[in-house]
């Protein structure tokens, strides 16, 4: 029902050959969305002159106007799980999702797999304050369509919901991208931060705050990076590979696949 506390989110250099050191530390309320934090940290980032080419994300921070936004401001790739599709259709891969109609953004237009045009394009506002387009196809045509039980629960028309044109399709991109190979293959390096909470959490303590207030536990995550960078950048010195990632006793035991 609630949750009280802070979040820390660490940025942290993945080169193969250096030592991966964390350039900057964000203490946010635990309540605090991961959308919404990007954007302060490339902020940041670009007032250091630290900014990367790119940037690999958990699919918490990943979404449309934020691979725009970073590409436009900073010149910054975003490589991360794009959300999927929420409607019904696309989970239980039954029926006809976003992907199964066609947009014309230039006659503000969209069509549905079974021809019929929408008769209203309306752009507005979320109750985030995020601007949206509201579509909806005409009520008579929809009743009476053969495939109206693949496309609504309801017995009218279908109502769908778009973000403007840029960050539409840049979800869009994102989606079909995350399925290739070559994704996986970069995202892989992602993998490293996540061994970074485990060590701040067992060698520093991170997850349990030795203060009061949000300056002073930020302070602490602060100096556990510090505290992180110098025993990485020792153990680079003295030639101490990167540890591997722990596999699973049990998950040892599967066989190889193939």
């Amino acid at each position: 029902m609630s949750w009280s506390g802070t979040k820390v989110h660490f940025t942290e250099t993945c080169d193969d050959d250096l030592p991966h050191i964390i350039l900057h530390v964000l203490t946010t309320p635990a309540t605090t969305n991961e959308g919404d934090t990007p954007e302060c940290i490339h902020a940041d980032l670009a007032q250091a002159d630290r900014l990367p080419s790119e940037h690999l994300l958990d699919a918490g921070y990943v979404e449309g106007q934020l691979i725009v936004d970073a590409r436009e401001q900073y010149g910054i790739e975003i490589v991360g799980r794009a959300p999927g599709t929420p409607s019904w259709q696309a989970k239980a891969q039954n029926g006809f999702d976003m992907n199964s109609f066609a947009i014309d953004w230039e006659q503000q237009r969209v069509t549905c797999p079974a021809g019929q045009t929408s008769v209203k394009w309306s752009p507005t506002h979320n109750c985030d304050g995020q601007p949206i387009i509201n579509i909806r196809f005409p009520d008579r045509a929809c009743r009476v369509c053969e495939q109206h039980a693949q496309c609504t629960k309801s017995a009218g028309a279908r109502h769908l919901t778009l973000r403007p044109r840029a960050p539409h399709e840049a979800l869009q991109a994102a989606r079909r991208r995350q399925t290739t190979p070559e994704f996986q293959a970069r995202y892989n390096r992602r993998a490293g931060i996540e061994g970074t909470f485990t060590q701040a959490d067992r060698l520093c303590g991170l997850r349990r705050s030795r203060y009061i207030g949000m300056a002073k536990t930020h302070l602490q995550h602060v100096l556990t990076a510090l505290a992180l960078n110098l025993r990485r950048v020792f153990a680079w010195l003295e030639g101490e590979p990167l540890a591997q990632t722990r596999v699973a006793p049990f998950v040892q035991l599967m066989p190889a696949p193939g």
